[in-house]
């Protein structure tokens, strides 16, 4: 300041005073050099503003756009800011810094069960836990929702990375008390290290959420760090999915068709329509490799419903064709059980093939209606309202609640084919499907047995009085063409 005054005559800048009180505050001052006649400095003229106000300002709007209102930590913004910092400090150090990407696993759970009340408690709580784990030196920070990251600096060793991170599962798996009630939530961790797994801010934070999306898929409630092999496999799916795209627009799926036997007399009642998926190179791509791509891009609503429409139209052809009265079985992903259109779509898909509503059989696994069971009952209901008939497919895997059970509107269960393999072996298996049986019929529902490869199952769930089975032992999936010239001489017996 008197360096500017001395050779310049003024001066102005922010400083701190204070004021008579004692409170000190800011002030922006300016100072300007009175000369006399002979040129030296005679006075000094002040004059200055309180910005007390102005700063309390900039600080509130710093704060908006820095740190998240919840729960106070940094935001999306600040975290950027700091790792980009960060890195260049570690790469002149040569030491290490490392991203925790988390994301809560059952936060969904809480807010529709409790409230979003609750819900924001929880983010308060959960963040005030990592604060605690974490040291002054590292940062936390909310991204948004219920996605946290903490920066982890001067580290000199990966593994003092797998320490933490495992004492922040371990953390946030404890039970937290919100809004007068227990909850258990826990967290996926994906772990990425500079500069090991990047040189910039960018790279780490996606290798960091890539390698969390893995930990979800290994379980969650873990953590896990990025490796190569975690790319190659995103590059392997993005690629899958683009072509996933191209085969939907080129139609490049076939319809297989199971036959159904009723055990009874051995005829074929009906069958499951499955999709196969044939590159033009003739190279055929796996439905466990395709459908869950399908199912998390949303592809599986328009690819199920070109599947829908092609059996129901083949099937009306058969039926027509050969005075038959065939069903046809067609599974109905999560994605389309959900859409609001879904009745509409079955209704005029169904109709535009010409195949009456009756001989059309939906499969839904029980994990699809257990979500929401007053919302999946009265798409049940609509469903059995055109005249369609429902079937539970791989019964006795997942829930298998019999509270549920007599509430929903179904006609048929379906034996999950794991039943069915060691049913010769296995006591227990054996005990398992003579229950699902008989408490179909009590409950008025048909059985279908899937995955039937012996003779000797066949002879089990004949005994038991299982009305239908399908499987390699009766017969592979065929194409249309084969299906056709089994079924075009009339009702056959396998």
């Amino acid at each position: 300041m008197w360096h500017d005054i001395t050779t310049t005559g003024r001066w102005e800048g922010e400083i701190w005073d204070r004021r008579k009180s004692g409170e000190i505050f800011p002030k922006w001052l300016s100072i300007t050099t009175v000369f006399d006649e002979a040129g030296k400095a005679s006075h000094y003229v002040a004059i200055f503003a309180d910005i007390t106000t102005k700063k309390q300002t900039e600080e509130q709007l710093e704060k908006l756009a820095y740190y998240d209102p919840l729960t106070e930590l940094p935001n999306r913004m600040y975290f950027h800011e700091q790792l980009r910092k960060t890195i260049s400090i570690s790469g002149r150090r040569e030491d290490k810094t490392a991203v925790l990407f988390l994301d809560l696993d059952r936060f969904k759970y809480v807010n529709d069960t409790l409230g979003h009340s609750a819900g924001d408690a929880l983010l308060v709580k959960v963040a005030e836990r990592l604060q605690w784990l974490t040291r002054e030196s590292d940062t936390v920070s909310r991204l948004g929702g219920d996605e946290f990251t903490i920066i982890l600096r001067g580290l000199d060793r990966t593994d003092q990375v797998a320490s933490i991170a495992q004492n922040v599962v371990d953390a946030l798996a404890q039970p937290f008390e919100v809004v007068g009630a227990v909850v258990h939530i826990g967290a996926s961790v994906g772990v990425s290290v500079f500069p090991d797994d990047g040189a910039d801010a960018d790279t780490l934070i996606k290798n960091a959420d890539l390698a969390m999306y893995q930990a979800k898929e290994r379980g969650k409630n873990c953590y896990n760090f990025y490796s190569l092999d975690m790319q190659d496999k995103l590059n392997q799916r993005l690629l899958l999915e683009e072509e996933l795209r191209q085969a939907i627009e080129r139609e490049e799926f076939v319809v297989y068709y199971q036959p159904k036997v009723d055990i009874a007399t051995g005829r074929v009642t009906g069958m499951e329509a499955l999709v196969r998926w044939f590159k033009p190179d003739g190279t055929m791509v796996s439905p466990s490799e395709f459908i869950p791509v399908a199912e998390e891009t949303g592809l599986i609503v328009p690819m199920g419903k070109w599947i829908l429409g092609k059996a129901c139209q083949q099937t009306a052809q058969w039926n027509q064709r050969y005075g038959l009265s065939l069903k046809v079985a067609v599974n109905l992903s999560a994605r389309q059980f959900q859409d609001e259109d879904v009745i509409t779509m079955v209704d005029t898909v169904s109709r535009d093939a010409g195949l009456k509503h009756h001989l059309l059989e939906l499969e839904i696994t029980e994990s699809m209606v257990m979500g929401s069971v007053d919302e999946s009952i009265a798409t049940m209901e609509k469903l059995r309202g055109l005249g369609v008939s429902l079937a539970i497919d791989d019964f006795g895997t997942g829930y298998s609640s019999l509270n549920y059970l007599k509430r929903f509107p179904i006609n048929t269960l379906k034996i999950d084919q794991s039943f069915i393999r060691d049913l010769h072996e296995s006591s227990e298996d054996a005990s398992i499907v003579r229950a699902i049986i008989s408490m179909a019929h009590s409950l008025e529902l048909s059985v279908v047995a899937e995955g039937v490869e012996t003779a000797a199952q066949l002879d089990f769930l004949h005994q038991h009085a299982c009305e239908t089975a399908q499987g390699f032992y009766l017969h592979r999936p065929l194409c249309s063409d084969d299906f056709e010239k089994l079924v075009s001489t009339g009702p056959q017996t396998l």
